[in-house]
């Protein structure tokens, strides 16, 4: 099975524009794009025949051949990472059977993570699409909770069968869980981890259909899978302790330094 990490990132994003090219402190004091971050934690990954940024922008394209890394240009008019990843195939060698969807402002996804979603496809060749969640502590429950109450949201969840397959995804906390055992170490409460493994065709079949009214209304391009009948394994993953978090705006950016800095990641 040979393998290729994509990672989407575009430059207008409407909460943080030029957020790829936000420059995060490391460990050692150096100041380092997003992107760059984010492309190095995917060079972590083993046995990867390929990586590659997917992005619009002229910008982002040339900070990244900067640093060495192999850019394809896509449109921009891609909705979503998923649609980014498959207007990137053109550019990618023929041979390449599966395509993990790094987003680019995640820096800080543990590559066994990555490992874990490609471990689970070479293992069952039906699996068409493959995303990472976390079993919630009792800690995370009382948060999501709480976060719910206030009218946030604290994260994505979701519900599988009983062959790990996800019967959906939301902002809103799933599935519904009696006060009474919130804090229970055993409920299956997951967190979701943006990550995506794909087969071609599955990634081919997504760029083909149109969003569904449920995507949009989440705001979840997952989805859209769900809704085209194309099955989404979810594989459960080990944290090990590491922090999960994203660049979505720019208060963001010290909790990023601050986890950069206790992994002792330069």
């Amino acid at each position: 099975m040979t393998a290729a990490i994509l990672i989407p990132a575009r430059y207008a994003s409407s909460r943080y524009p030029g957020k790829p090219l936000a420059l995060l402190i490391g460990a050692g004091g150096e100041a380092k794009p997003l992107i760059r971050r984010t492309w190095e934690a995917g060079c972590q990954v083993r046995d990867i025949a390929t990586l590659v940024i997917a992005t619009d922008d002229d910008r982002i394209a040339a900070a990244a051949r900067g640093f060495g890394a192999e850019v394809a240009m896509t449109p921009e008019e891609c909705a979503n990472g998923t649609e980014r990843c498959a207007a990137a195939l053109p550019a990618l060698p023929d041979d390449i059977d599966i395509f993990v969807n790094l987003q680019g402002d995640a820096p800080l996804t543990p590559p066994h993570f990555l490992t874990a979603l490609l471990e689970a496809m070479a293992a069952d060749p039906t699996i068409q699409v493959a995303t990472p969640a976390i079993r919630a502590t009792p800690e995370v429950q009382r948060r999501l909770f709480a976060d719910q109450a206030q009218g946030c949201v604290g994260g994505t969840t979701l519900a599988t069968d009983s062959r790990g397959d996800a019967l959906y995804f939301s902002k809103s906390v799933i599935p519904h869980i009696p006060r009474a055992r919130i804090g229970d170490p055993t409920l299956p409460l997951f967190l979701h981890v943006g990550v995506y493994a794909y087969r071609r065709s599955a990634l081919e079949g997504y760029a083909a259909a149109p969003a569904s009214p449920l995507e949009l209304l989440e705001g979840l391009e997952q989805i859209r899978f769900l809704d085209m009948r194309v099955p989404v394994r979810v594989v459960e993953v080990d944290p090990k302790g590491c922090d999960i978090w994203e660049l979505n705006n720019p208060e963001d950016a010290p909790v990023i330094e601050t986890a950069l800095a206790c992994r002792g990641i330069e």
